[in-house]
């Protein structure tokens, strides 16, 4: 089978259409036959060296598929309601690149009525990722206020989408006008163009001086002592990567006054029983959504499997708004 490989670690050239061997799938596991691999932050970090695949995954890239099950432990899909033949996306800890991709069942979920697949693989990396770290950790409720740092991102465009859609008032920031624009039109109530405008400064002036209950925070650094400083009482700070630096300095006696959360987690590592709870929350809680179009996929641009330097160069300069794919047509 087609895959991409990472050949050395450096640039998205070093990215290059090799073959592989079919994955055979194992207990509790099941293959797909790739029709759309999704793009995303992680997958350049680790084309350049700095994360690398968990213990047993695969060396390929790519944390998230969408096509058909073409074969599979049969007591697990039966117990799963999945046959082959079935249309369905699935996260992974890497091998997601390729023609054929072998996933646990219980992490993978069928593809929404109405949706492609491309649509489908750009779902499933950044749907756990936000469900599990605002819903699941920060505990985000219907009436409190979140703040999405980088709003027009893959991230940034399913937790604006999904805290409008479960009753929460949603702020973001982003980067241009352009991306302001797109953040509110997706159902951000208010948009900071950080670029020219604080965001500590914003916050206190939208909120009234409250500040707000929940930060999904990106960047990390320099972010965090400000985002200490936005925060409500209560408040709940979650740290999902750390694009500006793995250290930071923050006043801690607004942390103890504040009665704040900091919090933050990585999913590629976790086990599959990890990721299956949120496959279940996410099947119960908001795959009606997909279904019913209150939530839709954002899909900035495809590009065939064999163009993948072009998609990680268009990851890496910041100017989409939404998901990346791959699609493995013949």
């Amino acid at each position: 089978m087609r895959v991409v490989e990472i050949t050395s670690f450096g640039a998205p050239e070093v990215l290059r259409l090799g073959q592989r061997p079919v994955p055979v799938p194992g207990a509790g596991e099941l293959r797909i036959r790739v029709a759309a691999s999704g793009v995303n932050r992680p997958d350049v970090l680790q084309r350049k060296g700095h994360y690398a695949p968990p213990p047993g995954a695969s060396d390929v890239p790519g944390l998230e598929v969408a096509g058909v099950i073409d074969e599979g432990d049969d007591e697990a899909l039966a117990q799963a309601g999945l046959r082959r033949g079935d249309r369905v996306c699935a996260l992974v800890a890497g091998g997601g690149y390729a023609e054929y991709c072998v996933a646990p069942v219980a992490q993978c979920l069928p593809v929404p009525q109405g949706l492609s697949d491309v649509e489908a693989a750009s779902l499933p990396e950044t749907f756990f990722t936000v469900w599990s770290n605002v819903f699941d950790r920060a505990r985000l409720q219907p009436g409190e206020t979140l703040l999405v740092q980088g709003g027009s991102s893959g991230i940034g465009v399913t937790a604006i989408q999904l805290a409008r859609a479960l009753g929460a008032t949603v702020i973001t920031t982003a980067g241009s006008v352009e991306k302001c624009a797109a953040c509110v039109q997706l159902g951000a109530h208010h948009a900071i163009h950080y670029p020219s405008q604080d965001f500590v400064e914003e916050v206190r002036r939208i909120t009234g001086g409250r500040g707000v209950d929940v930060v999904l925070d990106m960047v990390a650094g320099s972010y965090v002592a400000r985002e200490v400083e936005s925060l409500a009482d209560d408040g709940r700070l979650v740290i999902i990567a750390v694009q500006g630096g793995v250290k930071a300095e923050f006043n801690a006696a607004l942390v103890l006054r504040k009665r704040l959360v900091i919090t933050g987690s990585t999913l590629r590592p976790q086990t599959v029983a990890f990721k299956a709870a949120i496959a279940q929350a996410l099947r119960a809680r908001v795959w009606p959504l997909l279904d019913a179009g209150t939530v839709k996929p954002v899909v900035h641009r495809c590009f065939a499997a064999a163009d993948a330097a072009q998609a990680h160069a268009l990851m890496e300069s910041n100017q989409h708004i939404g998901k990346i794919v791959l699609t493995w047509n013949s």
